[in-house]
């Protein structure tokens, strides 16, 4: 199973959220990745789970769309349950939304489904994200010397080259996912010394020259 929370990121917010029950993560069947598999709709959803509530012109604002067509998309991704309203931020006539998980999943078995919509669905999915991925870390290269030292020199890009089986590849992901969300819950504990952190986690294989 991939996740992608384009990913899987805790909101940051001025005010809490109402307590809910759903899921964490949402697993992607067929239909819910042809609702998803849109370029705006990904960037919607990542804006919303990254940044928390906001209204469509606000997110117009934010990703260079019109408010009409964010509106649109926030219309879809509703319909097939990515998104939801967000009430208690609302004044007046605004209407605002919110993500309804931190972060997407799903298996394999979507790769090599039967029906060539869904494999295309997943390939502009998988696509715009490491887009996303790009521009985050592209984003970062341009900004690092605005941040204090301990933040520039704490941040790390780096790669690997390992000699694996595909087993040791999977357990080898596992085992870094389990490590990393051994860290989500830390920032309660010192909340004014934290930073939204962007974790990218990139393993594949290749064929050697």
């Amino acid at each position: 199973m991939q996740s992608y929370g384009c990913t899987m990121t805790e909101h940051e917010e001025a005010e809490p959220e109402t307590p809910r029950q759903e899921p964490r993560e949402r697993s992607l069947d067929a239909r819910s990745l042809r609702g998803l598999a849109h370029p705006l709709r990904i960037r919607l959803l990542a804006a919303l789970r990254h940044d928390g509530p906001a209204t469509a012109s606000q997110l117009g604002e934010r990703l260079g769309e019109s408010s009409g067509a964010t509106s649109y998309h926030l219309r879809q991704l509703a319909a097939h349950g990515f998104v939801e309203d967000a009430p208690e931020h609302g004044k007046g006539r605004e209407r605002w939304w919110r993500a309804a998980h931190e972060g997407t999943t799903f298996t394999e078995e979507l790769h090599r489904d039967p029906d060539p919509e869904v494999r295309g669905a997943v390939d502009l999915f998988m696509h715009e994200i490491a887009t996303i991925h790009t521009q985050e870390l592209s984003t970062w290269l341009g900004t690092a010397n605005e941040w204090p030292e301990e933040w520039s020199t704490s941040s790390d890009m780096s790669d690997f080259t390992l000699r694996l089986t595909a087993a040791q590849l999977r357990e080898l992901n596992d085992k870094t996912h389990e490590l990393i969300e051994s860290y989500r819950d830390l920032a309660q504990a010192n909340p004014e010394d934290t930073a939204q952190v962007r974790v990218h986690l990139h393993a594949f294989p290749r064929k050697s020259h």
